[in-house]
């Protein structure tokens, strides 16, 4: 079994990986870490009557399958124990990891928040057209609060020139950011950016949640129903040349029971698509 497990981190050295300290050959797949400590690679590897399996990475597009050669013998069910155990082992190490990370980020963000300034003017509201809202200043950047189940978890940073960061470490899967005030009588909408939801809440008046990517629009709209299990929930999609955006929000709808509206024009959002007729 050793040898298998040094064959598959030889393949990830050959293209570029840092292997994981272990290598579980239960044949299912296993998130390790990147370069940037981010859960991107993966790889698996079985070895139940042959040795084979895959390696790659989710952010560079890399998937590579490799193979031993020979037979190899049928696990026995004291090794499929052994495989399951360790993988549990992993999970719990992985999952306390990311809570000392998600912690540590909300308590960096909180003191940050602390330290922000108000905020009138900025090149990327001039840029946008939208009003501040929620947003603070820090060093010349516009801060924006992002919450999980109503508690600051993070922050996203975004400079003059309309560049967007995140605050390392912080809880992005389920987290948002709230515009406007709730009014019962009016649906509630899920956006992906903050420049779209304060163009949206300027424009209807409706409370806004951004979600901040695509694939974080499902979750946040299953949190928002849960808040809001009776009312309208409008997911206002973007209209991208690539098609992520459009098929992440009536995803999101659809696993709520909500709509969705996306822009009539093809890589517009919604900001893009209430600025069209502004000289």
């Amino acid at each position: 079994m050793q040898q298998i497990q040094e064959t598959v981190k030889n393949a990830m050295r050959d293209n570029g990986m840092t292997p994981p300290d272990a290598i579980i050959t239960d044949g299912q797949l296993h998130r390790f870490k990147d370069e940037s400590g981010k859960l991107n690679s993966y790889y698996t590897a079985h070895v139940d009557g042959r040795a084979a399996g895959m390696i790659g990475n989710w952010k560079t597009g890399l998937q590579v399958n490799w193979k031993a050669e020979g037979d190899y013998p049928k696990l026995t069910d004291q090794q499929r124990m052994d495989f399951r155990i360790e993988k549990h082992r992993q999970e719990r190490l992985r999952i306390a990891e990311e809570k000392q990370r998600h912690d540590g980020a909300a308590h960096k963000a909180a003191h940050i928040w602390k330290q922000s300034k108000p905020v009138t003017q900025h090149p990327y509201l001039t840029k946008k057209r939208i009003d501040h809202h929620n947003a603070r200043l820090y060093n010349n950047a516009l801060v924006i609060p992002i919450f999980n189940n109503g508690v600051l978890a993070s922050l996203q940073f975004i400079d003059q020139d309309g560049g967007k960061i995140f605050l390392t470490g912080g809880k992005l899967k389920g987290s948002y950011s709230q515009l406007g005030i709730y009014d019962a009588d009016k649906p509630i909408l899920i956006c992906e950016g903050f420049g779209t939801g304060a163009s949206l809440v300027e424009s209807t008046d409706n409370t806004v949640y951004v979600a901040f990517s695509a694939n974080n629009l499902k979750a946040v709209a299953g949190y928002v129903r849960t808040l809001y299990p009776m009312n309208d929930i409008i997911v206002m999609g973007d209209n991208d040349l690539s098609g992520v955006g459009q098929k992440a929000a009536k995803e999101a709808a659809l696993a709520i029971g909500g709509d969705c509206l996306i822009p009539p024009t093809l890589g517009h959002d919604w900001n893009d698509e209430l600025n069209m007729d502004v000289i």
